[in-house]
């Protein structure tokens, strides 16, 4: 099978391998279609499965696990109904790495904050009083018990579920109901994570358009000196401020991350955010939240693994898509291996890149060496069915994820014509290649989520630095993956090899703000856990 056709015309690849199978996932039964006898394959099957169970040992891997905690160690909780959204309770059996433990604060935490998302949320007495006091164009006169942050999420699909997610913390730390903006397939994507609520900004809201001219911008208003850190009374304040976090932000805007201001901005019933970048550690840069966060996030390269798992449930159509595939071409598999590779439209193919690639995941022993073409030993129609009956039979499966095909094609086709060199059965595929990346069309957000979500399925992940769908992926894991970085001149990083391992699971702050707020000293050097990002120098990511 070589794929289906969407309305568009796109090739949306899944299952096209030498092995189709289905999984079921409550029993352990695998069926293969070779064309021929099914006793051999069951033997193989068996002995899978088998590897699967036995534990760690020279092929498998650090984590084994028998029983799935569906809530993810309390990250979520239980009552949701399963069949409007089956991939929150569901997505614990696809996964081999049960993944970091959340502190017993953090989900203590997340608990109140779905008690105050449910006591002001859209459909509340209080939401309707909120909105009618932002429509006055006059602030909130005294400290109301609701306070709201609307997050504004775009470009692409990594960048909103980083930005929505870094929107959603500082909403934890400040005690603000989180509302996201609906227009950008945030509902079609995405589950609501709190429960008997909607995270979902209504359409009725009286506020749509923010940028940088917009007067209520937090640093335009610093800078003219409408707004200042000395006290001023609540009401003579406008009626909310605009946080732009944009390629185009200012140094005032990037007082945000100061202390002074945090408390200016805490005087503001309303707050609308617009970014699409991973702020989280310039959070950490405000000592008033420094306690909180050192309680809510012991480990800190693990913020967006608990945010993300929290947040970021597959719709029931998405979810189908992944499952799917998972099915087919995921579950069979002793090994899993991940690569994402992330080229623009306007780029040629590179030879370069794929040189890169492959020998990142050869020298690292993400996947075996080839012998020759002329190697007489074992030919190409039969090292499936040889290995796979073996004893001790080895087997990964890949998943590349990409707009081009041809790398796909290119590493199908070196495993296809030429043996492993220890016998181990590989199998390539590519969900899918759209060639281009088409904002806002519903089919092609499906299938980036998806893939996204795959490959953070997988027991060992490629990124491409500086990406954001690769964040996203590793972070949903919990692996540090191997990333393949370039210089500046576009050339391999040769000196550290062909990629490295990243230091931590968390995505990279790229427009971090350069130095902090008083003593001018690089922002990368004042907090021990907080340091520049190996893909993007100029950047900030946590570590522990």
């Amino acid at each position: 099978m070589n794929g289906m056709l969407t309305a568009h015309g796109k090739r949306w690849n899944w299952g096209a391998s030498a092995l189709l199978t289905a999984f079921v996932m409550t029993v352990p039964t695998l069926v293969i279609l070779l064309g021929g006898s099914t006793g051999t394959p069951v033997v193989w099957v068996r002995t899978a499965m088998a590897g699967l169970r036995q534990g760690p040992d020279d092929f498998s891997f650090p984590y084994t696990r028998t029983t799935h905690d569906r809530l993810h160690g309390g990250l979520l909780v239980a009552g949701f109904d399963q069949e409007s959204c089956h991939s929150r309770y569901q997505s614990a059996m696809y996964r081999r790495n049960p993944g970091r433990q959340p502190s017993e604060y953090l989900v203590s935490k997340l608990r109140r904050h779905e008690a105050l998302q449910r006591r002001c949320g859209p459909g509340t007495a209080a939401y309707s009083s909120a909105v009618e006091q932002l429509k006055s164009g006059k602030n909130a006169a005294s400290s109301p018990e609701c306070r709201y942050l609307v997050s504004v999420s775009y470009r692409g699909l990594g960048n909103r579920i980083l930005a929505a997610a870094s929107a959603f913390l500082y909403a934890l730390l400040t005690d603000r109901v989180l509302l996201v903006d609906p227009s950008n397939e945030m509902g079609e994507l995405f589950c609501e994570p709190f429960p008997d609520t909607t995270w979902l900004l209504p359409w009725s809201f009286p506020l749509w358009n923010f940028g940088f001219d917009t007067p209520e911008r937090y640093g335009k208003m610093r800078e003219n000196g409408v707004l200042r850190t000395s006290p001023v009374a609540a009401a003579e304040m406008p009626a909310f401020a605009y946080i732009h976090l944009d390629y185009n932000h200012t140094d005032y805007d990037q007082l945000f991350f100061c202390d002074d201001d945090q408390r200016l901005l805490s005087s503001f019933q309303w707050l609308v955010m617009r970014t699409d970048s991973y702020i989280v550690p310039g959070l950490f840069f405000v000592k008033s939240f420094q306690e909180e966060l050192d309680m809510l996030f012991p480990e800190r390269e693990a913020v967006f693994h608990h945010l993300g798992r929290y947040l970021f449930h597959p719709t029931n159509h998405v979810w189908g898509l992944i499952t799917r595939y998972y099915r087919a071409n995921l579950a069979w598999a002793q090994r899993r291996v991940g690569i994402q590779v992330r080229v623009f439209p306007w780029e040629p193919e590179s030879p370069e890149l794929l040189d890169r690639i492959t020998k990142c995941t050869q020298e690292e022993g993400l996947l075996p060496g080839l012998m020759g073409t002329e190697e007489p030993a074992v030919t190409v129609t039969t090292t499936a069915a040889a290995a796979a009956t073996a004893p001790g039979a080895k087997s990964s499966a890949v998943v590349i994820t990409s707009l081009k095909a041809w790398y796909y094609e290119q590493m199908k086709g070196m495993y296809w014509e030429n043996a492993t060199a220890n016998g181990e059965v590989v199998v390539v595929n590519q969900p899918s290649h759209e060639e281009y990346q088409h904002y806002g069309v519903k089919s092609h957000e499906y299938k980036a989520w998806a893939e996204i979500y795959l490959l953070s399925l997988t027991d060992m992940l490629v990124t491409t630095g500086k990406s954001t769908f690769g964040y996203v992926a590793q972070g949903l894991a919990g692996l540090r993956p191997w990333v393949l970085l370039k210089q500046a001149n576009g050339t391999a990083g040769h000196r550290h090899g062909w990629c490295r391992r990243d230091l931590s699971l968390e995505p990279c702050f790229h427009i971090a703000p350069s130095y902090d707020c008083k003593r001018r000293h690089d922002s990368g050097e004042i907090v021990p856990h907080v340091r520049h990002c190996e893909d993007v120098p100029t950047g900030l990511k946590l570590v522990d």
